[in-house]
């Protein structure tokens, strides 16, 4: 399983590997994806083989050269021994299952409480593909190229499920993730090398499915029984305990799910339609959650769903309390450092939330907030909240917050947007400047609205305006990282990077993995400063930029 691998080169832009979007390095695109969405996981033109396990095995490597390796599991060992040991004399040997996981932090999420499901059941994990026994494919079904990655994954995994056969393995191939939610018959009839399909609903029987295939006893579940190759259910099952899961993230940050689904009629959007409807997770599992994750040592926790600040709206009948009250919550457990919000929609920003953001150390003056355009023809073909509304709202948040860094991102291309309409969107972001900005060309999707629309725009307008875009916040993104040159900041270590030959990582203004980086130095040698390690907290003073990344030098 691929962690805390950063790109092995750098470059102005690049394409998003799931969404299409030109990015900027590392990433900024429409979603805030975990690393291992971007590895490469396409069939090579010799063998087919998955090439996520040799970009995971040198990450780790690096980690274990330089710093402490993260602890990957808040699931505890199951009776008889820890996983990693393997066979023993007197036990029989375990079944060992790998997976690739691909698409945002909802997905990365999913994924680790099915690993932490499979690690208490007895299963090893490995990130070693092809000594696995399964291989599980959790895919993204947002976009097109979303798709295509997806599918190419799956290719590959039954290439090697085929290459196994002629030694005499049975490797097993499960496709979990959007992907098969959203289109697990035609998966099936399409695959028939995938020897199960399952949807959301169906992933708290997953180890008893892979168990019954590979002969493997666990304990029983709920509908466990159920046979066939597709086992989907509903789009809006009921919220799991997520506290107990091995970890793809390194150690030090944690995705924390506050919510799930979307009630909004975005026209470009298919989510709710796979993701279902929205709803929060209730205070206690959240709060407990949080408490588990600091306990093994996240010191950030990055709070996501399909609409972050809507959470408690549909509990206040029975709670009361909503995303400020829960921010202060969970600023109180102990060991976390940093709260970032991700994914807010441009409404439900109370005047309680915008105090607790701006008053709370402990919360980022961070908010992703994707737009997706600024004109009203554009945003009322969307089905989006108006200009002024947004508007108000953007000059609100900056005025109340000091401070305050916005991502978001745009749509170019969108059916009916005009020439005027994009110049009108480049206006508006020249003007306004937003710290961080990713934009993508539109992607029409089966089953919604603009898909339909009569005015589709090429596709190679919708790239150049993309382009444009792009080309326009680099400037921007470079002005901001030469604003700070000089300045003192708190910087998480991420990781120790061979490529450059050098440490990177984080201030509280960047997210994981979609946001710029900072270069940090060695100390000099008799400076009396402790050697830089991953997942510290090191005071730095910004030395220099590197196009829109900081380079620092550590201070104690």
């Amino acid at each position: 399983v691929a962690a805390a691998v950063w790109r092995p080169y750098r470059v102005l832009d690049s394409l998003c590997a799931r969404c299409g979007s030109t990015v900027l390095l590392p990433m900024s695109c429409c979603m805030s994806a975990s690393v291992g969405s971007h590895i490469s996981l396409l069939a090579s033109a010799a063998g087919n083989r998955i090439q996520s396990q040799k970009f995971s095995a040198a990450a780790n490597k690096s980690i274990s050269r330089r710093g402490p390796a993260p602890r990957a599991s808040i699931a505890p060992p199951p009776a008889g021994g820890d996983a990693a040991d393997g066979a023993t004399a007197t036990a029989p040997k375990r079944a060992k299952v790998s997976m690739v996981s691909l698409g945002c932090p909802k997905n990365t999420v999913d994924g680790e409480v099915m690993l932490g499901d499979l690690f208490a059941e007895g299963f090893d994990i490995t990130d070693d593909h092809d000594d696995s026994d399964a291989i599980i494919i959790n895919t993204c079904g947002f976009v097109e190229d979303a798709k295509n990655e997806s599918v190419n994954a799956i290719l590959a995994a039954a290439a090697m499920k085929a290459d196994s056969a002629t030694s005499g393995k049975q490797k097993k191939v499960i496709v979990t993730g959007c992907l098969a939610q959203r289109y697990a018959e035609d998966l099936a009839a399409e695959m028939p090398e995938v020897d199960v399909v399952m949807g959301f609903e169906e992933y708290k029987n997953l180890p008893a499915s892979i168990g019954s295939m590979l002969g493997v006893a666990t304990r029983p579940h709920e509908g466990a029984g159920s046979r066939g190759r597709v086992r989907v259910g509903t789009s809006s099952p009921p919220f799991r305990p997520e506290a107990l899961r091995k970890r793809l993230t390194p150690n030090h940050y944690a995705y924390l799910r506050v919510a799930e689904g979307c009630d909004h009629k975005c026209t470009f959007c298919a989510i709710p339609g796979f993701r279902g409807k929205f709803r929060s997770k209730q205070w206690a599992p959240i709060v407990e959650e949080a408490k588990a994750l600091a306990d093994t040592g996240a010191r950030e926790l990055c709070l996501i769903a399909e609409d972050t600040n809507q959470w408690g709206m549909d509990l206040k009948a029975s709670d009361g309390r909503g995303l400020a009250e829960l921010l202060e919550a969970l600023a109180d457990v102990d060991g976390i450092e940093w709260i970032r919000i991700l994914y807010a929609y441009p409404s439900y920003f109370s005047e309680p939330l915008i105090d607790a953001i701006a008053d709370i150390p402990q919360v980022a003056k961070y908010i992703d907030i994707p737009l997706q355009h600024i004109t009203n023809l554009s945003l009322l073909r969307m089905n989006r909240p108006p200009r002024q509304h947004t508007e108000d709202l953007l000059y609100k948040l900056r005025d109340r917050i000091p401070g305050l860094a916005l991502r978001t991102t745009f749509i170019s291309g969108f059916p009916g947007e005009t020439q005027a309409e994009h110049e009108d969107l480049m206006k508006f972001c020249k003007e306004f400047k937003f710290e961080r900005l990713g934009a993508f060309a539109y992607s029409e999707e089966d089953g919604t609205p603009a898909a339909g629309y009569p005015d589709q725009v090429e596709m190679a307008v919708r790239e150049l305006r993309r382009d444009q875009l792009i080309s326009q916040q680099q400037d921007i993104s470079e002005d901001f990282a030469l604003s700070r040159v000089g300045s003192e900041l708190d910087v998480v270590i991420d990781s120790f990077n061979p490529d450059f030959d050098a440490w990177v990582g984080r201030t509280i203004l960047e997210a994981p993995d979609i946001d710029p980086i900072v270069f940090i130095s060695e100390p000099a040698a008799g400076s009396g400063l402790p050697a830089l390690a991953t997942g510290q907290m090191r005071r730095c003073r910004v030395s220099g930029t590197s196009t829109f990344d900081l380079e620092a030098d550590p201070l104690n």
